[in-house]
């Protein structure tokens, strides 16, 4: 299969109206990027704020065409969130196709959405980004984007006839966003009802959140290798913003036989779309429901620290506020820092080194098990399914045959402890 061609674009902001811009401006780069473009000119205005027509200011709309035309491009992405009569005059008083900020992250996730939940989240705030631009934007590729979003399709690319934007009318998007809210739900009906069925097991659930690109699916792939069950798949990894939507789950299994369960989640951004965030609010409730969270943080990136703020900002915006996490610093291998590192509840590591992984381990264990009960049991030997089960699935730290059946000293979960309770020996 042939490499898709990389369109050159312009990339363009306002200096004075965000903080930190050069980050914010080297992650639209890199947004830039993950949607298979590349970033052949940037454009910088100092106005203290927007023009309410235009964005920029006439003088700048200006030169922004004459650079265009010098150089031969017609799509610029803008930093910010512009008004649909922003994007239509821009489009009119340049010649470009404008993208701004959450028009592109709306076409990564349409590109990259894989299962049928994810493209459903994607197509739901793909078309309530779409319904107050229906009569303002004359660009080819919003059009592209409603005949994908009205036709079921994953990104903007025009997939089969789709439809104009004439015949895109409010309450036909209006209809269609109901339609697949409604198929949303029964899907999450069925989630609701695994997620019931793991609940029942008594396992912990550590959930792995952070900025995207992190290394969360690199560490999850490290625990899966060293503790997963030998039919678990490894979940997609690469080293591009948001290479994967869909939340992973995999049961870990450990040498003394305690078990958990991982989930890998969607990535975050700063200023992902507020239609993202409740559009992705069920795959997120992985996160929510967590016994833990463990932060997976770019040690390598020297705007980690602004990752950090926007990964804890996320998660309360969607509800988690209570949970306990730890800080995983990642990529440690990419600095001039020692690792493994841990210091409380904070590890500085690399996601492909297994003496890393092992103290991660350690510190998750530490957590989720730590409500772990000891006790002793005496198993009448007619009961020797119990002693199977309890062999297979908790930490034996003694066996001894007793004339009157197995006693086993052993380390058990709360449910497990309630279920074999008529066999604990009271000491004497």
């Amino acid at each position: 299969m042939s490499e898709p061609i990389v369109q050159e674009v312009i990339i363009a902001g306002m200096s004075k109206t965000v903080a930190n811009y050069d980050y914010a401006m080297s992650e639209l780069e890199s947004l830039v990027e993950a949607n298979n473009m590349h970033a052949a000119l940037r454009i910088d205005q100092g106005l203290e704020k927007p023009n309410p027509a235009t964005y920029f200011g006439k003088g700048k709309v200006v030169e922004i065409k004459e650079m265009a035309e010098a150089n031969e491009l017609n799509i610029m992405v803008i930093n910010a969130d512009l008004t649909p009569s922003q994007v239509r005059n821009l489009e009119t008083e340049t010649g470009l196709q404008i993208i701004d900020r959450t028009g592109l992250i709306l076409e990564i996730f349409g590109n990259r959405a894989r299962s049928k939940e994810a493209k459903l989240q994607v197509k739901i705030a793909q078309l309530q980004y779409q319904l107050p631009r229906l009569r303002t934007s004359i660009s080819n590729r919003l059009d592209q984007q409603a005949g994908a979003a009205a036709g079921g399709g994953g990104g903007f690319t025009n997939r089969g006839a789709g439809e104009t934007q004439l015949e895109l009318n409010r309450r036909t998007i209006q209809d269609r966003i109901s339609h697949a809210k409604h198929e949303l739900k029964e899907l999450n009906k069925d989630e609701e009802v695994r997620r019931a069925q793991r609940d029942k097991a008594g396992l912990p659930n550590v959930a792995l959140v952070g900025y995207t690109n992190a290394g969360k699916s690199t560490t999850m792939n490290g625990l899966v290798k060293l503790f997963g069950k030998g039919e678990d798949k490894q979940v997609f990894e690469k080293d591009m913003l948001f290479a994967t939507l869909d939340t992973s789950i995999r049961q870990l299994t450990f040498p003394d036989n305690k078990q958990l369960l991982l989930s890998d989640t969607v990535g975050f951004v700063s200023d992902l779309p507020h239609n993202l965030i409740n559009a992705f609010r069920s795959t997120l409730s992985e996160a929510a429901s967590a016994d833990l969270l463990i932060q997976v943080i770019d040690y390598a990136d020297p705007h980690y620290k602004e990752m950090m703020d926007t990964t804890e900002k996320t998660l309360k915006e969607i509800g988690v506020t209570d949970v306990p996490m730890l800080y995983a610093y990642n990529k440690a291998d990419l600095t001039e820092a020692s690792y493994p590192s841990q210091q409380d509840d904070q590890l500085i590591y690399a996601a492909r080194d297994e003496k890393s992984l092992q103290v991660l381990t350690k510190m998750i264990k530490d957590k989720v098990f730590k409500d772990y009960v000891k006790t002793t049991l005496l198993i009448p030997f007619s009961d020797g399914d119990v002693v199977a089960y309890l062999n297979d699935h908790a930490n034996i730290l003694k066996t001894d045959y007793l004339a009157d059946g197995t006693q086993l000293e052993v380390e058990l979960n709360a449910v497990d402890a309630q279920r074999y309770e008529k066999y604990v020996v009271t000491p004497a």
